[in-house]
């Protein structure tokens, strides 16, 4: 089954046809809000809404092991996370969808693994590609299908938040090979490797980065808010005909 982790923007699938919502617990905690069962495009999924239904949970907050631990033990086997980014690469405008193939993890203080050490042993995991070849490779193929304009391949930097980015910190992650920026990335990707969970994500450019573009003196939160309401109308669009394709695991 697949499952589908909806960020800011994405609170619900609108398009979802829901057959049922569980709550569900865990041992490491509540996951951020009920698990929602549907189908979509004829295709079985669930929906996890990473910041709560109400958008109530900050990115430091998140739970991320609840969340995965969830989404695995109500059947899940692939994981799509969408998430809003801000575009540091000049290509990559407000409204672009993008397809990541690589991470930089600038948090910190977050639970970022299964394997903490507690059952007495040390657990290691291989992360050269932190998204999972085939799952991507099914997205970029929905996004032609759809009809959508889609970056195949990008370095996502996951920064802490909650606050956004100074035009200092977004030069140095330039320096550092990354081409966008959010705050949710990480640890989920590896939460989800660490799960045996095929994991990809789609990322949706709201604005340009600290010090970019139209962002080269502050970032308007206001134009932020509408990218948001018309780029997930699209990434709607585009899961929908990922399940409606077949291409839908």
């Amino acid at each position: 089954m697949l499952a589908i982790i909806g960020g800011s923007g994405l609170t619900q699938l609108a398009n979802l046809d829901v057959t049922r919502r569980e709550v569900v617990r865990t041992p490491y905690g509540e996951p951020s809000g009920p698990l929602t069962f549907g189908r979509l495009g004829g295709r079985e999924l669930v929906f996890i809404a990473r910041h709560g239904y109400g958008h109530t949970i900050p990115p430091h907050r998140v739970n991320y092991r609840a969340n995965i631990a969830a989404l695995r033990n109500a059947g899940a086997g692939k994981v799509i996370s969408v998430a809003s980014v801000g575009g540091i690469r000049a290509d990559l405008a407000p409204g672009s969808l993008v397809v990541p193939d690589q991470i930089i993890d600038y948090t910190w203080g977050r639970h970022s693994t299964f394997f903490d050490g507690h059952d007495g042993q040390v657990k290691h995991i291989d992360f050269t590609e932190p998204y999972d070849f085939d799952l991507r490779r099914r997205l970029l193929e929905a996004a032609r299908l759809a009809g959508e304009a889609v970056v195949d391949g990008a370095v996502y930097a996951a920064t802490q938040g909650p606050r956004l980015e100074t035009a200092a910190e977004i030069n140095r992650m330039e320096r550092d090979g990354a081409d966008v920026v959010g705050m949710t990335g990480m640890p989920e990707a590896v939460l989800a490797r660490e799960a045996g969970l095929a994991y990809a994500a789609l990322n949706v450019v709201v604005n340009h980065a600290a010090g970019r573009g139209a962002s080269a003196h502050g970032i308007e939160m206001s134009a932020i808010e509408a990218m948001l309401q018309e780029a997930m109308m699209r990434v709607r669009h585009l899961l929908e005909r990922l399940c409606e394709e077949g291409v839908c695991p």
